[in-house]
């Protein structure tokens, strides 16, 4: 007979299980995975809150970077993260508390400076830094709406046209 060639010599077979965190699959060589293991995986920021998945009508299980979490069990553990809300955004130097996930341009514009006047002759000019993901600093828009995260910073200039 054969030998497998993912066989170990004692005869254990190396199986990666299986798990998703926010929707995307990973495979863990481990039986175990701890959270702050889970985070590091799928980039997740340690101020965004962990869970387990769990099936209805039963709470979700909130995950600590120390929570140990069985992947060996039946079926595959579903990870989530959630963004803690409220967080702290910088506009024109000032901390603002922001209670979503996005912003728009318009919603910046009125955080620094109380109102958005669309009059046409007042141009409003938004960059940030700081910002999630693959895109994490740029300038927006009218109508651009970006993903925020705590602390990240936002400037914002009017000109007047007349």
């Amino acid at each position: 007979m054969q030998k497998d060639s993912t066989e170990h010599p004692q005869g254990h077979e190396n199986h990666a299980l299986h798990l998703t965190i926010n929707e995307k699959k990973y495979d863990w060589p481990h039986q175990f995975i701890t959270g702050a293991e889970v985070r590091q995986l799928a980039h997740i920021p340690q101020e965004d809150k962990l869970f387990l998945s769990i099936k209805k009508p039963w709470e979700d299980e909130p995950i600590q970077n120390e929570t140990k979490t069985d992947l060996a069990r039946p079926g595959i553990e579903h990870f989530f993260s959630k963004m803690a809300l409220p967080i702290t955004i910088i506009v024109n130097g000032r901390e603002k508390s922001w209670n979503e996930k996005e912003i728009s341009f318009e919603q910046v514009v009125k955080l620094a400076f109380d109102n958005y006047v669309d009059n046409g002759t007042t141009m409003y000019t938004v960059t940030y830094k700081r910002g999630q993901g693959e895109k994490p600093e740029g300038s927006m828009v009218k109508s651009d709406v970006v993903k925020v995260k705590d602390k990240m910073i936002f400037n914002v200039t009017a000109t007047d046209k007349s």
